[in-house]
């Protein structure tokens, strides 16, 4: 039979489709309203955390925006917030639940600044906080693990990036998501068989860098979720200062690796991890990656700054599968709910 979690793996391009259409006159109304501002501050935890991190690169590359993301203890537990003077203040949760995400903007507001919502529950406390909404349209995620709720994040993001930077040539790049990530599902037939071959793993390192850092992330935390191993993530850079020593013989190493300006970088990384021993897989647009062992391809005709809706799904895929080859069950993770409430 199959699980929740792989009929949501599979309604992606359909959940973006949808979401574009829906959502795409509404973005481009919130940029135009929105007052003047110079940074953004994003509250957000778990997967919504990693949509987060893309938007540092999508915001700050298309509209020239500087991102950080908020730190919602000092509103809740320190009572400590910080001055939010020429601040956007985003919100970003699935179920826009999570009092600690509504406080954030609630000082958004209580400071006079704009603040923005990004959620899949329209009705949400965080929805009904913000003074402009995106929801996500993406239908009820019955499994656990987020997946569906993630790329629609990452694409409501860059729709935000290509309105706010007005660039609205940006939205015949947007448009060819849907179609690939069709077109990446389609790739993913060799995912089982890599799944039983690292089933007996303990312990992976995920790397990324730029726009893909965030991809690097979230893949971390899906295979922590669904498949109870230990994995690190980083950036190339900051692997590459400490972290590397930790490569031996037969280590799982997934490196993504879309085209684009670092491509060059996480190339040599393969190379040199290769000569380390590791056990690497690239998740990729390339046709081959020197020193990658695997090859999980991503659909190759989208730019770089949109390639994390799509070099996502692979490694969905991989964590899927490899919860099932050590007996897990994807849609119930244990310890674990789909709405975390934190303070």
């Amino acid at each position: 039979m199959t699980t929740f979690l792989e009929q949501e793996i599979r309604s992606q391009p359909e959940v973006i489709a949808r979401l574009l259409e829906r959502e795409g006159q509404n973005v481009r109304q919130i940029a135009a309203q929105l007052p003047p501002f110079d940074h953004v501050l994003i509250a957000a935890r778990g997967t919504s955390d990693h949509a987060a991190i893309y938007a540092k690169y999508a915001w700050a590359s298309l509209a020239g925006y500087p991102v950080g993301l908020a730190t919602p203890a000092l509103y809740t537990l320190y009572h400590t917030p910080p001055h939010l003077a020429n601040t956007l203040v985003v919100g970003i949760s699935q179920s826009g639940q999570s009092p600690d995400i509504v406080a954030v903007l609630e000082e958004g507001k209580r400071q006079g600044r704009p603040t923005l919502a990004i959620t899949n529950d329209g009705a949400s406390p965080l929805a009904a906080t913000a003074d402009h909404v995106i929801e996500l349209h993406a239908g009820v995620e019955r499994s656990v693990a987020a997946t569906k709720t993630y790329t629609a994040q990452l694409t409501a993001m860059a729709m935000l990036a290509a309105a706010l930077g007005g660039q609205p040539e940006r939205n015949a790049e947007l448009a060819g998501l849907p179609a690939a990530l069709d077109a990446t599902l389609a790739a993913t037939t060799s995912v089982p068989a890599l799944a039983a071959r690292f089933q007996p793993n303990e312990q992976y390192v995920l790397i990324g860098r730029g726009f893909n850092f965030a991809t690097a992330l979230e893949l971390s935390l899906k295979l922590k979720e669904l498949t109870y191993v230990m994995t690190v993530a980083y950036s190339s850079a900051d692997f590459r200062h400490g972290p590397i020593a930790t490569v031996s013989e037969g280590t799982p190493v997934l490196v993504v690796m879309p085209r684009g300006a670092a491509f060059a970088d996480l190339s040599e990384l393969a190379h040199d991890l290769h000569e380390r021993g590791a056990d690497l897989v690239a998740i990729s647009d390339a046709d081959a990656i020197d020193g990658a062992g695997t090859l999980l391809p991503v659909a190759a005709n989208l730019p770089e700054w949109l390639s994390p809706i799509a070099a996502i799904v692979p490694g969905q895929m991989l964590a899927l599968h490899l919860a099932l080859a050590r007996g897990g069950d994807p849609d119930r993770p244990r310890g674990l709910r789909k709405i975390t409430l934190t303070r």
